[in-house]
């Protein structure tokens, strides 16, 4: 009887033990065909949606308003930079932004720098709102992949590309 009690108070609570992740992944892709560097950053929605409650004022619909939508990939794009090795600036476009299952993507590219032998990045989003945020950073399409991880003071880290 005991366990089934336990049992019974666990699936009563487990809607309350749902927590934000405090983590996103991003691939920055270089992309030969397209000649763009892409960036697609993958958000948990659930930590999304905490997020535009805490960075917006009244109420938010991530999930079916695009408009909101579009307010939460601007964040992201103010908290996401490149840069090449000597610190010249690579301008990112805004893609697109969309809600995938249990994802929301916010996607940016930019042309693929002559010689290019390496990038900083900085990624700081959600880190503004939680400090124990983690943005892992895989670069592919540069020889092997390269992964950044974003975590504490991170700001600016780098990955060089092997030279062929």
């Amino acid at each position: 009887m005991r366990f089934l009690l336990i049992i019974v108070c666990l699936l009563v609570a487990a809607p309350s033990m749902a927590h934000q992740l405090k983590s996103s992944v991003t691939t920055v892709l270089f992309n030969k065909r397209t000649h763009n560097v892409e960036l697609m950053h993958r958000f948990y929605l659930h930590d999304t949606e905490h997020a535009v409650g805490t960075l917006f004022e009244g109420k938010i619909d991530i999930i079916s308003n695009k408009a909101d939508q579009q307010r939460f990939a601007k964040y992201v794009e103010s908290h996401v930079a490149l840069q090449t090795l000597s610190g010249e600036p690579l301008p990112l476009s805004f893609v697109g932004a969309q809600v995938d299952g249990k994802f929301f993507w916010v996607y940016q590219e930019a042309p693929i720098p002559e010689n290019i032998e390496g990038i900083k990045m900085s990624n700081g989003a959600l880190r503004d709102l939680w400090p124990s945020q983690v943005n892992m950073v895989n670069v592919e399409g540069k020889g092997k992949i390269k992964t950044l991880n974003f975590a504490q003071d991170d700001t600016w880290l780098e990955a060089r590309f092997e030279q062929n």
